[in-house]
């Protein structure tokens, strides 16, 4: 148990509760422990994912703490991790056994544990060791592939490098204005999305074009509006946004953009770096009160109800005294540590001010922002820039790529 407890305060994602969550997994589990664990629950171009290898593979994402639904995820995630494993094979990439371990090295050492120790604390919760190996393997293997198959084209300029540099340094903070196209992108419609997220980030041009695809398509709440999205500071976005925004000309539309259960696309309206000095470190304090219901009218109500009579997070205390603890959940996260969905959503609020466009778990999510707090940080390298900005242009290449396997792809269930 000590090495669990080690996990679960040291991971980069927090585990507040790993044992309870090894109990306390899901109704999923339990029916698919009751199939044939080796029968095939899917095949994907002729290389079957078995039943155990979904149920161990919800049980490792849940320890880790992921957002949605255990076994959804899991099961998207083997899809992924297959067509990633056939496309490396198919380019004659072959991982070495030290390769792996170094692998499963790095990915421990984010808990400040061995290997030895992270595979026992796993082992604890009924994780195999084969498991965590075969989840590293996939993920260096696609790594390995992208970087042989887009790294000539993900080059960057001296002027890219300028350029960002310009717009978070002691010019002072970076605004955006952005418009937003939002698709589902659960299991049964991922492949779809991630298609058509594809064709329009390529095809889009302007705002007006961009505007009628998000009133067609989206099923974000700014669909009326064209997905226009009021300026925001761009430190109060997902980290992970930056250099991609960064590289956006005014006029421009990102590659797709994985979020949680969706996909995102951005137009890059305007760009504003004037202000005070920006920080690159931001922490919220943020509140989610579940409202059984999901977006019916009875929810609704309730949450208009709740907008209007509560200005704090604290207002939400009193309300929430005698129902199921996980009705009210209030955490304080970096912003590169908040579920990406949760993350935009914060990014357009003001303290004191609340959202209703999320669900989860047939919950209509009732967010709230708590406070924000910004550090100031020194300015990047030059080094540390064309880094990130390679990593982005090659986070967007392999998503597409990855985009165009799925859609390839032969995926039958027995």
């Amino acid at each position: 148990m000590l090495a669990t407890q080690k996990i679960t305060s040291r991971i980069r994602m927090p585990l507040k509760s790993l044992m309870i969550g090894a109990v306390l997994v899901w109704g999923g589990a339990t029916a698919m422990a009751q199939q044939n664990p080796f029968a095939a629950h899917l095949v994907i171009n002729d290389a079957a994912i078995t039943n155990y290898e979904l149920e161990q593979r919800a049980l490792f994402l849940k320890l880790l703490r992921t957002p949605g639904d255990a076994v959804a995820e899991a099961e998207k995630r083997l899809i992924e991790d297959k067509l990633h494993m056939q496309a490396a094979k198919a380019a004659g990439i072959k991982l070495t056994p030290e390769e792996i371990d170094a692998g499963m090295a790095e990915f421990a050492g984010r808990a400040s544990l061995t290997v030895e120790e992270f595979v026992k604390a796993i082992g604890e919760a009924g994780v195999a060791p084969e498991t965590f190996r075969d989840f590293v393997a996939a993920g260096l293997a696609w790594r390995a592939l992208v970087r042989d198959r887009f790294g000539p084209d993900a080059s960057v300029t001296e002027a890219d490098i300028d350029r960002a540099l310009a717009l978070t340094s002691e010019r002072g903070e970076v605004r955006v204005l952005l418009s937003e196209l939002i698709l589902p992108a659960t299991p049964d419609v991922a492949a779809q999305s991630e298609a058509l997220a594809l064709k329009l980030s390529r095809e889009l041009r302007g705002e007006t074009e961009f505007a009628i695809a998000a009133r067609q398509y989206s099923v974000a709440p700014t669909r009326d509006q064209g997905g226009r999205i009021e300026w925001l500071p761009l430190a109060n976005l997902p980290p992970q946004l930056a250099p991609l925004l960064l590289a956006l000309q005014p006029g421009e539309v990102s590659v797709p953009v994985p979020v949680t259960n969706a996909i995102a696309i951005f137009l890059m309206r305007a760009i504003d770096d004037g202000g005070a000095p920006p920080p690159s470190s931001v922490s919220v304090d943020y509140a989610e009160f579940m409202i059984p219901g999901g977006r019916g009218p009875e929810a609704l109500a309730q949450a208009a109800a709740l907008r209007a009579g509560v200005s704090t997070c604290g207002d939400l205390y009193p309300l929430a005294r005698g129902l199921p603890e996980d009705r009210l959940q209030r955490q304080t996260r970096t912003m590169d540590q908040v579920p990406s969905d949760i993350a935009l959503e914060l990014a357009r609020l003001d303290e004191g001010e609340s959202s209703v466009a999320l669900e989860r778990g047939g919950n209509l999510v009732f967010l709230m922002l708590c406070s924000r707090t910004r550090a100031a940080d020194p300015p990047p390298s030059r080094t540390d820039v064309r880094t990130r900005l390679i990593n982005d242009k090659l986070e967007g290449l392999s998503e597409a790529y990855l985009a165009q396997l799925l859609a390839d792809a032969h995926i039958t269930r027995p």
